[in-house]
């Protein structure tokens, strides 16, 4: 069975779309999903793009310790170098170099001739070889590109140092017949290719990624770039569990496997999903939450025969566990870690107190207590406990009054170093008027809503409402999240936690300046 490696690309392709941002802890905790799925190269994102960018690579870098870590850079020596000081203290750093090659790439964004194109790859991989020897070189809008300058740029990509040869479909043009076609033909008439591994990168925009790169896995391809939930620019990029899984369930018809642990799935996708503050659609394949359900009578009877007549692959190969535990307000600090190790969760002490303090405060609002909604505390604990501060504002009480026919009030009363602050605000509704509340009294910086999304954890009237908030300020995202069986309750800690995170970076910033100065 031949190996397929899986790069990961959710940090720099995934993150650089629309409302997927993510701030530095809540990379690292993507980045610790991806290791334990054991994803081969994790993309950390562009170093040379921003500061952020550049901290969050290097971040990654020094602490991923079973993938590949990379960095993207034009070919150029700024972005290479860049690259190589973020990605330099990984395990096994690779530079991911990239060029474009389709005509109209050449003409009209790099105003340069072919002939130049292939001399500025021919001399940027060879400068990269100078920093290491795992080397990707992308030729960028490969499916449009004239395949005979395709051929001579990879022949030149290899012979200066590339390892990995990367021919994507940058704008999701292509069909599985032409892809697979691309890539053999490719193969089979560069000299050199023998040396470097093929790779596919394809985007969903006529929502064949996931067919696409299969088709290249078909005409020799051994890496496959994805993201995990398809995010990217535009329609996204190929779904990393859709590929894995298909792999797996279909390996008569592709010989080939990954080394992934497909168990780690579900919580991999669910933390991202909480990351951004989305859910996935309910007919998301493998993730959807009717992915795995049977509504039609005559496919629950042939399930409740045998499952194979309508499952070609069972919730527990992706993460996904039948509880036979009922969980509530006697359960004890064991029962919950063992649940929670059983659905992906390798908690730490502090983490397991963490999530149990908030299990216990749910149970008081809820009879039983829900796999879901030991996720939710999970992933929101696993992330918190590492980016809440100790010394901000905290709820202490809140009351509202709201109605249809008049303007909504908030009291809010917060408490910071034992000492409570209260204050009354007015506004277009409940949430609105309890945040204008508390804006009375953090004072925050100026800043603007980047997310607020509520979503229900479960099913039921109580159950608990899920409240992600995204504040942007000084050219930066705040994030935060509140889970409650009250929406209200919820989002005041949200926005308590996205402002706090706000206010510790604004004093991190006084004092460094500060510092400057004496």
């Amino acid at each position: 069975m031949d190996q397929v490696k899986i790069f990961d690309t959710t940090l720099r392709d995934g993150e650089q779309s629309p409302g997927c941002s993510m701030n530095l802890e809540e990379k690292i905790e993507v980045a610790h999903c991806l290791e334990k799925l054991k994803v081969d190269i994790i993309e950390a994102g562009f170093a040379i793009v921003s500061p952020g960018d550049f901290e969050s690579v290097k971040t990654i870098s020094e602490n991923v310790k079973d993938c590949t870590v990379a960095s993207l850079a034009r070919c150029n020596i700024k972005d290479i170098d860049a690259a190589w000081e973020a990605v330099k203290g990984a395990v096994d750093p690779r530079i991911h170099v990239f060029i474009a090659t389709s005509p109209i790439h050449m003409q009209y964004k790099l105003k340069m001739s072919p002939d130049e194109v292939l001399e500025q790859a021919r001399a940027m991989v060879a400068y990269t070889r100078k920093y290491c020897s795992n080397i990707e070189f992308s030729a960028e809008d490969a499916t449009r590109s004239d395949i005979e300058f395709l051929k001579k740029i990879t022949a030149v990509a290899i012979e200066s140092g590339a390892t990995t040869i990367n021919l994507p479909d940058t704008v999701g043009y292509t069909t599985p017949d032409e892809m697979e076609y691309l890539i053999r033909n490719v193969k089979e008439n560069v000299r050199g290719a023998e040396k470097a591994i093929f790779s596919v990168h394809c985007h969903n925009d006529l929502g064949m990624a996931t067919a696409n790169s299969l088709a290249g896995v078909r005409g020799g391809a051994r890496q496959i770039e994805c993201t995990v939930n398809g995010l990217g620019e535009r329609a996204g990029n190929t779904s990393m569990e859709e590929v894995v899984m298909a792999l797996r369930t279909r390996q008569d018809e592709y010989q080939a496997d990954t080394r992934i642990d497909a168990t780690q799935i579900h919580r991999a996708s669910k933390t991202v999903y909480n990351i951004i503050g989305q859910t996935a659609p309910i007919n998301k394949p493998i993730v959807g939450k009717n992915a795995f359900a049977h509504e039609a009578g005559i496919h629950q009877h042939g399930v409740l025969a045998n499952k194979k007549t309508y499952e070609i692959m069972t919730p527990e190969s992706i993460g996904l566990r039948i509880n036979n535990i009922v969980l509530g307000k006697h359960s004890g600090r064991h029962a919950v870690g063992k649940r929670l190790e059983e659905l992906g969760y390798n908690l730490t002490k502090e983490e397991l107190n963490s999530c149990f303090e908030e299990f216990k405060v749910i149970c008081d609002k809820k009879k039983n207590i829900t796999d879901a909604d030991l996720e939710a505390i999970a992933t929101h604990h696993t992330t918190d406990i590492y980016t809440d501060t100790d010394d901000g504002y905290k709820l202490d009480w809140f009351q509202v009054s709201t109605s249809n026919f008049t303007t909504a009030t908030c009291t809010v009363s917060l408490i910071k170093d034992d000492e409570k602050s209260q204050d009354v605000a007015l506004g277009d509704g409940p949430i609105d008027a309890a945040y204008n509340a508390i804006d009375a009294i953090m004072k925050p910086s100026p800043h603007t809503f980047d997310i607020f999304n509520i979503h229900s954890i479960s099913e039921g009237k109580d159950t608990l409402g899920d409240v992600t908030v995204k504040v942007n300020a000084h050219g930066r995202t705040f994030t935060g999240r509140g889970l409650s069986t009250d929406i209200i309750e919820a989002s005041v800690n949200a926005y308590l936690k996205a402002l706090n995170k706000l206010a510790a970076y604004d004093n991190k910033v006084a004092d460094q300046a500060g510092a400057a100065e004496a």
